[in-house]
């Protein structure tokens, strides 16, 4: 399928309708996982925000770099420590929620402290890694580098893309209750009359962990958690109800991502993937509170 799209750009771009960069198979790519992760993170940036998990993203972002190096002392490819990474990302999510649960600490500062956590056992680890492999590898990871993407990422963006839809299609109204008043949920007995609130909480933990770990290819580990975070805060600047909110985060999420890879390609510039989408977000997000500032752009 994924071989079948890149002919059709070819031919697009034989016919003039494309620039020349998308006859090569990494640009095609690198457009198709921007297409996916755009939308994926938009539609959860909407929810996050509403939570407040904006620092619960950036700890799992984080913990990526752990996951990594110990898929690689596992002994997986470098490039694709599948199963260490995702395992160690769900595995610390759950943890950290359910500690949450169970805890009167503040939960940015426990979030603060698996954040500590994360990453001092991922620098501890990535001095067993240099033996092993070019610790510069691990810079994706870091900073994110979309034209690196493989059609095995590629593969892992569509399936969790197709459960986040089927879940959002099933499940969205509830979680959104659920996520807006917690109180009035459980009195209604939001997804069955056995069903509870904390069901939704923790579907919502894991789903967070699944996107973020997905992402970090593209965005990178340090940059992550600000994709999911920007384009909803500044859609809320600009909407008046939740469908609004929705629909806009998704517009500003998946625009980012599509000129984060274009630009700098098509105008040759040496930044990362991750770096150049994030700052297109936050461009955008200061414009626009200047303009709200200003009177030029009014939400009422």
């Amino acid at each position: 399928m994924i071989d079948s799209l890149h002919q059709f750009i070819t031919t697009l771009v034989t016919q003039g309708m494309l620039p020349e960069m998308f006859q090569y198979p990494f640009v095609t790519y690198a457009l198709i996982a921007a297409l996916l992760t755009g939308p994926l993170l938009g539609a959860l940036g909407t929810l996050v925000v509403v939570k407040r998990l904006a620092f619960f993203s950036e700890a799992v972002g984080h913990g990526a770099l752990t996951g990594i190096a110990i898929g690689i002392l596992l002994g997986e490819p470098a490039t694709q420590p599948v199963a260490a990474l995702f395992s160690f990302c769900l595995c610390f999510a759950l943890l950290l929620h359910w500690v949450k649960s169970r805890t009167q600490v503040p939960y940015d500062a426990l979030v603060g402290v698996f954040l500590a956590f994360a990453i001092a056992l991922g620098a501890a680890l990535l001095l067993y890694v240099a033996k092993k492999v070019n610790v510069h590898i691990l810079e994706n990871v870091l900073f994110g580098s979309i034209l690196t993407v493989t059609p095995v990422d590629l593969l892992i963006l569509a399936i969790i893309s197709a459960i986040s839809l089927l879940l959002a299609l099933r499940f969205a109204n509830q979680a959104l209750m659920a996520s807006l008043q917690p109180d009035l949920a459980r009195v209604q007995g939001v997804g069955g009359e056995k069903a509870r609130v904390t069901l939704f909480d923790y579907a919502f933990i894991l789903l967070i962990a699944l996107v973020t770990v997905a992402a970090v290819k593209i965005i990178g580990a340090v940059l992550v958690g600000a994709l999911l975070l920007i384009p909803a805060t500044t859609a809320r600047l600009i909407s008046r109800n939740i469908r609004q909110f929705f629909i806009r985060t998704l517009l500003i999420s998946t625009g980012c991502c599509v000129a984060g890879v274009v630009l700098p390609m098509a105008f040759e510039l040496p930044v990362p993937s991750g770096a150049a989408i994030v700052l297109l977000a936050s461009t955008l997000f200061l414009s626009t509170v200047l303009l709200n500032q200003l009177k030029i752009l009014r939400i009422a």
